[in-house]
């Protein structure tokens, strides 16, 4: 087994969910350090492990919303519900950030090797999350334009550098969600994106030679990736109701610093 594969496990758990963004760190180290990039398929089995562990980590939530949304169909009364309300924002939240993803991908790979457009990014990732410090608490329920703004931000975070968590969860924070329901809406919303994009790249791909295109262990790489991703959902979960996930700003910045510097020096 490769010891690479395992670390990359580790790494996509971690900034998967951490508002740091994975595809920004994996800009810098295919620059700075020289990384090579694993096999398209391992890099499936791994987004794949991270997404498990969002559906595991919120299934309760799931299927109670899943129902709530459901029942509405059927009963008026349960349009009411937050299920009802939740179901639409995420629904048209993904339809805002589908055309992103399509139209924009060309302009991002090439953006992912340039470590002046990575540093910028990860210092609009650190002005999102310290911005977030001074807004007040709110108590406003989940509505559809929350949906679609939150799904602007998403769509936003394919720029590398850019963490779709904290755009996500900021834009939930500025339309007036609390806390808990900012953090939750981020990641619901995160379920139909991750999927899409795995199912994309899996069919370009070609489903016949997928397992053996993974390389040997990669189910010790993919466990790893699960178990760090849920993890990372617990201490930002933590941080952000102590109001302490700040000091992922105070990282992006110095990334985004050190980033822009790397560019104007060695490059």
């Amino acid at each position: 087994m490769n010891p690479e594969n395992v670390i990359l496990g580790l790494v996509q758990g971690i900034t998967e969910f951490l508002p740091v963004s994975s595809s920004g760190h994996l800009g810098l180290a295919k620059v700075v350090a020289g990384y090579k990039d694993a096999s398209l398929a391992y890099d499936i089995v791994l987004h794949a492990s991270t997404l498990l562990a969002v559906v595991i980590y919120f299934f309760r939530d799931i299927i109670t919303l899943l129902f709530e949304w459901f029942y509405g169909f059927f009963n008026v009364n349960a349009r009411r519900w937050p299920g009802w309300r939740f179901g639409w924002a995420v629904l048209l939240g993904t339809a805002v950030t589908a055309p992103f993803g399509i139209f924009l991908k060309p302009f991002v790979l090439n953006m992912s090797l340039n470590t002046l457009w990575l540093g910028i990014n990860f210092l609009v990732t650190g002005a999102l999350i310290f911005s977030s410090c001074f807004i007040l608490p709110g108590d406003e329920p989940i509505r559809i334009k929350n949906g679609i703004f939150a799904g602007i931000m998403q769509g936003l975070a394919i720029f590398p550098g850019i963490s779709r968590s904290g755009s996500t969860i900021w834009a939930g924070l500025v339309s007036g969600m609390s806390k808990e329901d900012a953090f939750r809406f981020s990641f619901l919303l995160s379920i139909p994106a991750i999927t899409g994009a795995t199912i994309l790249e899996a069919r370009e791909l070609g489903f016949s030679g997928f397992f053996s295109a993974l390389p040997e262990g990669w189910f010790i790489g993919a466990g790893t990736a699960f178990v760090s991703g849920l993890l990372s959902l617990i201490i930002l979960k933590k941080l952000i109701t102590n109001e302490k996930w700040w000091i992922f700003s105070v990282y992006c910045m110095i990334l985004g610093v050190s980033s822009v510097t790397y560019s104007l020096i060695w490059l």
